[in-house]
């Protein structure tokens, strides 16, 4: 009874859902009622018809098929059934008695019978003529339905869900397909992108395959028409390319069930919901996006009054909107399934292009309008806190961008991309970043203009993102530009005017030119004053960058008073308890740590951490970063073990959070290294060493600055156990990449010139040491000043080489300078000062001056000693030095390797605690 669908060309058995249908029918040892549930276009009828003919095929005595769309087809083939038997109890003049009658003698009946409801719809209505179980197992039922409430799966009910095809079955079916009708030369290199484009839906293959046979029209081809923006749905799957019976356009097709679910409770939602879905992405939205105010507001708006529903004017509910997305799914229209977390509510892409075909003009701006608010409503305030949201939501905001076009800059909507371009600088994502920001400066430019200020603050995170990307030059360019765009446009005083010219002074900084940070720094600091007073919080941040710049200058002493004032300041102003506060702390932490002054760094830095975990969370970047200088300052107070275990925490904790290639992950992970390299473990220090240039360059580039760091670091790694040759071939291609990307001249160029030249005397290449670092010294002292801790470390290294070398008088002259500068600039007691000493005693014993070596390295111990303790290892390697000296009183001549000189030489290049 009834006419069974052929099957399609090319079906395919999809082993894995027949699997599923078989698993689930041996489950049940009486009549078994299966139903087959999915949305439009995905074989459910043909999965059935496949089973209908196995089952005709195995000899079945009775076989019903039904078009189930209405209860009334049901009854009305039942009847004729129950006629065609010949059942007594039937007499052909009431229709649902003799339907009742065919549902007592499939009861009852020892043959085999199959009864096939296809595309069940009013679940409802057809309670009473579900066939009844019997006590044999000869019978079966198998419905297919887009319905996927709970009603489907009520009374014993078996759901099988049935979705679109896998990659193999798409490809398989294509291929087939095209091979019958003699077009397999249609097929090419873009044939899977052309699969993965349909959404691996088979009624969308079906029309495709056929289309593409009709115009002798290759896989590329027409993918390029099926993507082309213009292009409706209609023109690419259309009617005429029905080859395979299905009788309605694909569109229609997709959205059939959506009337139905129109007049559903709450009625009325389906339509402006569906809306709303279908401008996200395909692969899945977050549920929490239907509780926004914006969700709730559009569908206010544009609720379909019915006679039987609410009035127009009351206001949606965030749980009504949840009913409106559970009702799309209940009519297999989209998926929400809370087990998708992030991405629980999905939308086929094809159900989303109809949806969008569909839309009037008149609808779509505001539907883009909600879509945009509610994505900016859910957006994490903390990054950190919701990585994976977080990048759901970015995705969602590129599927909205393409779908909308120019409609999101038609209000405030386009302020969402501003988000999503933020989001990618904190995620580390800089080269993505720099690739949005421009698209959006793009647009921005051609929809709002040259000068708005959206333009110029999209203009300004370019430059940004720029310097994050390691494209210095072009960063300072573009925001040379913005200022004076800025002040053309909006006036020196402006707010975003002093911003541009504070993030200005920042690329200048990191470009070496320190000097004309500091004039654009102290000029801000004097106008945020002048204009919001001192205590607010932008002048603060201008004074704290101010320290920073006096800090990368070497007038560390000023950089220091400065920061400490901002600290109070900001304590008075904020309380103790404000994460600027607490970040404020932390950097006044680094700057005690880079002045020597480790014991302050360390009761600084271990309260900071102790209120960032109290306040902000374990967690929190912040007090991840506090976690990592504190291990830092740990190393340079010699509690070598206590540095490694707390740096090991970390490390594995900022994975955990922010996931690690994250440039904070990088950077913790060099910290990490440094210690095992202090530490002796030299072997596991080059393993994270080696991992992170791989890792540094599959993120960021070959020549980004961390990159760089990473190849210098692991340089100077591979010097220390004697792979020299590898260690400078590291290093000379460092200096070039430097030379190129920063400038011969740039501070980092410097060092790593420095620490080649370092390489170069170890090696026993001497005179080209010499000549190298000679030149460093003099380029030092004119781009950085005479006290400035890398002109002084190069001096060291100069005077190392000159040692090596044999130029004993020469080495001395420059080490005793290199002494009384470290002290006048850092003072008798810091490290480096106390290097200093070190090295000039070694060159005393060199020259055989063993007394003023002696009472030189006495001095030197008992300073390491209250400075450093006595179990420093620095301060335990100057007095081992010191007793073989005075054991060896009178051996002139006798020589000992400069560890310190080198180690100083060279820790320059080394990331130290990340300063946030």
């Amino acid at each position: 009874m009834g006419t069974v669908p052929p099957l399609a060309s090319a079906f395919q058995r999809r082993e894995g859902l027949q699997e599923e249908v078989d698993r689930v029918r041996a489950r049940h040892a009486t009549v078994l009622t299966q139903v087959l549930s999915g949305g439009g276009g995905v074989g459910k009828s043909q999965l059935a018809a496949a089973c209908a003919w196995q089952a005709h095929a195995e000899g079945v005595d009775v076989l019903v098929w039904v078009n189930a769309a209405e209860t009334s087809q049901i009854v009305a083939a039942y009847a004729q059934a129950a006629a065609r038997i010949a059942i007594t109890d039937s007499d052909g003049q009431d229709a649902e008695v003799d339907a009742t009658a065919f549902l007592d003698w499939l009861a009852i009946t020892d043959r085999t019978w199959m009864v096939v409801l296809d595309d069940l719809t009013d679940i409802e209505g057809v309670g009473p003529w579900w066939p009844r179980p019997s006590t044999g197992d000869n019978g079966r039922v198998l419905a297919t339905t887009r319905r996927r409430d709970a009603l489907v799966s009520g009374a014993g009910r078996a759901v099988v869900e049935v979705g679109v095809y896998t990659e193999d079955e798409a490809c398989a079916y294509l291929g087939e397909r095209l091979a019958e009708a003699g077009g397999s030369h249609l097929l090419d290199d873009l044939t899977g992108d052309l699969i993965e484009a349909l959404g691996r839906l088979p009624l969308a293959l079906a029309h495709a395959a056929a289309y593409m046979i009709n115009e002798d029209v290759s896989c590329t081809r027409y993918l390029a028409l099926f993507t082309a923006r213009t292009t409706r749905l209609d023109a690419v799957l259309p009617p005429g390319a029905d080859t395979e019976g299905y009788g309605r356009r694909v569109t229609a097709s997709l959205l059939l069930a959506l009337d139905a679910a129109q007049q559903r409770e709450p009625v009325g939602l389906a339509n402006p919901a569906i809306r709303i879905a279908a401008l996200l992405d395909p692969a899945g939205h977050p549920r929490e996006l239907w509780d926004t105010d914006a969700v709730a507001d559009y569908l206010t708006a544009h609720r379909t009054p019915l006679s039987t529903g609410a009035p127009a004017s009351e206001p949606v509910r965030p749980e009504q909107a949840r009913a409106a997305l559970r009702l799309l799914h209940h009519y297999a229209l989209l998926t929400s399934d809370s087990r998708g977390g992030d991405r629980s509510v999905r939308l086929h892409a094809l159900t989303s292009r109809a949806a969008q075909e569909t839309t009037l003009p008149a609808d779509a701006f505001a539907a883009v309008r909600a879509t945009a608010g509610a994505l900016r409503e859910i957006w994490p305030k903390q990054q950190y806190t919701a990585l994976g949201l977080t990048a759901v939501l970015r995705a969602n905001t590129d599927a909205l961008t393409v779908h909308a076009g120019d409609l999101l800059w038609e209000s405030d909507s386009h302020l969402l991309l501003f988000f999503a371009g933020s989001s990618l600088i904190d995620a580390g994502q800089f080269t993505t970043a720099v690739a949005h920001w421009h698209r959006l400066v793009a647009d921005s430019k051609r929809m709002l203009g040259e000068d708005h200020p959206d333009t110029l603050t999209a203009r300004a995170n370019l430059g940004t993102s720029y310097q994050h990307a390691g494209r210095t030059a072009e960063a300072i360019d573009l925001l040379e530009r913005v200022v004076a765009d800025r002040r053309r446009v909006l006036g020196g005083d402006h707010p975003d005017t002093l911003t541009a010219r504070a993030n200005l002074a920042i690329s200048y900084r990191r470009a070496g030119r320190t000097a004309e940070a500091i004039g654009i720094e102290e000029q801000v600091v004097a106008d945020r004053r002048q204009a919001i007073g001192e205590d607010h919080p932008d002048t603060l941040t201008a004074r704290a960058n101010l320290a920073s710049s006096y800090q990368r200058a070497g007038r560390t002493a000023e950089a220091i008073d400065l920061l400490e004032q901002v600290v109070a300041d900001r304590r008075q102003a904020l309380g103790d308890d404000h994460p600027d506060t607490l970040i404020i702390r932390a950097n006044l932490a680094f700057f005690y740590q880079r002045a020597g002054r480790t014991t302050e760094a360390i009761d600084l830095l271990e309260q900071v951490v102790w209120d960032t975990e109290r306040v902000l969370g374990g967690d929190h970047p912040v007090t991840l970063t506090a976690r990592n200088n504190l291990a830092t300052s740990y190393q340079q107070a010699g509690r070598n073990a206590e540095a490694i275990d707390l740096l090991e925490d970390v490390a594995a904790d900022v994975e955990r959070v922010l996931r690690g290639e994250h440039p904070d992950a990088l950077a913790v992970r060099a910290n990490l290294a440094a210690s095992y390299q202090q530490a002796g473990r030299t072997a596991e220090a080059m393993r994270v060493e080696e991992q992170m240039v791989a890792d540094s360059v599959r993120l960021f580039g070959s020549v980004h600055p961390d990159t760089l760091a990473a190849r210098n670091n692991l340089a100077t790694s591979y010097w220390r156990v004697g792979r020299t040759a590898e260690a400078i071939s590291i290093e000379e291609q460092v200096v070039a990449d430097r030379g190129r990307t920063l400038g011969d001249k740039h501070p980092a160029t410097l060092i790593a010139c420095a620490n080649l030249g370092t390489f170069y005397w170890q090696s026993g290449r001497i005179a080209e040491a010499i000549e190298l670092l000679e030149q460093v010294v003099v380029d030092t002292e004119r781009v950085l000043g005479g006290d400035h801790l890398d002109t002084l470390t190069a001096r060291t290294s100069l005077a190392s080489s000159y040692q090596r070398a044999g130029r004993i008088a020469e080495a001395i002259e420059l080490l005793e300078q290199v002494v009384v500068d470290t002290e006048r600039v850092l003072g008798g007691d810091h490290p480096d000062t106390l290097t200093a000493c070190n090295n000039l005693a070694v060159s005393y014993q060199g020259a055989g001056r063993i007394t003023e070596a002696i009472d030189l390295l006495e001095r030197v111990v008992a300073g390491a000693e209250r400075v450093l303790g006595g179990d420093h290892p620095d301060t335990r390697m100057i007095a081992y030095t010191l007793r073989s000296y005075r054991m060896a009183q009178g051996l002139v001549g006798r020589t000992h390797a400069c560890r310190s000189s080198g180690r100083q030489g060279l820790a320059r290049g080394k990331r130290a605690g990340k300063r946030r």
